[in-house]
């Protein structure tokens, strides 16, 4: 599916990409319940082009920037699972001092509906907009209708522990259960970046790893994990990876995200890779020296290729 084009001002949106049916919310991880509120929007209008319009950055890292990345999806992977799920535009408005203060009909007339041309809306129950977010749901359907704009509101998406939800998701993560992130997201998780030089001891050790640093993304809970590998050229190969921050040798200052492909070799530096975390193993620990470290090593790479081993990864995802 051809990636969707993403918009950051709303002042300057090209007139292709007006008049479009909407969905609305921050949509960090683009999990189930964003994937309701997608479908909605074309389902009401299924004759015009289907768009996302979310906040760069989330409105919690400009109002608490010293908070920890709590990310699910940065904007590239966020406009990546929206396109996958139908979206030709993402409009990933900068969230500034400006958008901040806008009152709720202020951003309904001038962006909604002059800048956008938006001809219908979808957002969750909870949605929230404006300066201090003084629009919900009701004020955004009567602010449209007043435009002649449709809105469709989706109910929460719910499983047996309740509503889903970045949190929640967040939650599963940070205790080391990615299997029912998945359940949630709808695919699994992934940290995606760029690969870097290391120290190189997992050459000497035997195990050599692909090492990216988590940067923007949430820290989901350290230890380690039978992951599935994304390259750049499509390919999607089984892995076994840490989180952590190498307590045996001596400590890092970041935390960073290892991983040794199973029956690769190449060189991966500079590349960009997705690392998408299946199974939790064990949970990050000091071992007294290099020989325990090794003997480790090795049963989880046991354990992750005996998980790994019923995947049924497919033909590689085109690029």
């Amino acid at each position: 599916m051809t990636a969707p084009v993403i918009i950051r001002d709303w002042r300057q949106v090209p007139d292709a990409l007006r008049g479009c049916t909407l969905a609305l919310g921050n949509l960090d991880g683009v999990h189930l319940g964003h994937l309701a509120v997608l479908r909605a929007a074309h389902a009401a209008r299924p004759e015009l082009p289907l768009a996302a319009l979310t906040f760069e950055p989330h409105p919690r890292e400009y109002f608490r920037p010293d908070d920890p990345p709590f990310r699910l999806t940065p904007l590239p992977a966020k406009a990546a699972a929206l396109g996958a799920a139908g979206a030709s535009a993402v409009f990933a408005l900068s969230f500034d001092a400006a958008l901040a203060n806008m009152p709720a009909e202020a951003f309904v007339e001038e962006i909604l509906h002059q800048a956008l041309g938006a001809r219908h809306l979808a957002c969750g129950a909870d949605f929230a907009f404006g300066h201090r977010r003084g629009g919900d749901a009701t004020v955004l359907g009567r602010l449209a209708e007043a435009r002649g704009i449709g809105l469709s509101v989706v109910p929460q998406v719910t499983d047996a522990q309740g509503p889903i939800s970045s949190t929640r998701i967040r939650r599963l993560l940070q205790d080391g259960y990615p299997e029912r992130a998945t359940e949630k997201l709808g695919r699994p998780w992934e940290i995606r970046g760029e690969v870097v030089h290391g120290d190189k001891l997992g050459r000497v050790l035997g195990w050599p790893t692909a090492n990216i640093w988590l940067g923007g993304h949430l820290e989901p809970a350290r230890g380690v994990y039978a992951t599935t590998v994304m390259l750049a050229d499509g390919r999607e190969l089984k892995a076994v990876s840490n989180i952590g921050r190498r307590p045996t040798l001596g400590g890092d200052p970041q935390t960073r995200l290892e991983t040794f492909i199973f029956d690769f070799s190449g060189d991966l530096y500079g590349q960009e890779i997705g690392v998408r975390l299946r199974h939790f193993l064990r949970e990050d620990r000091t071992f007294e020296g290099l020989e325990p470290l090794k003997l480790a090593i090795a049963e989880d790479e046991r354990q992750a290729r005996e998980i790994l081993a019923s995947l049924d990864l497919g033909p590689a995802e085109p690029r």
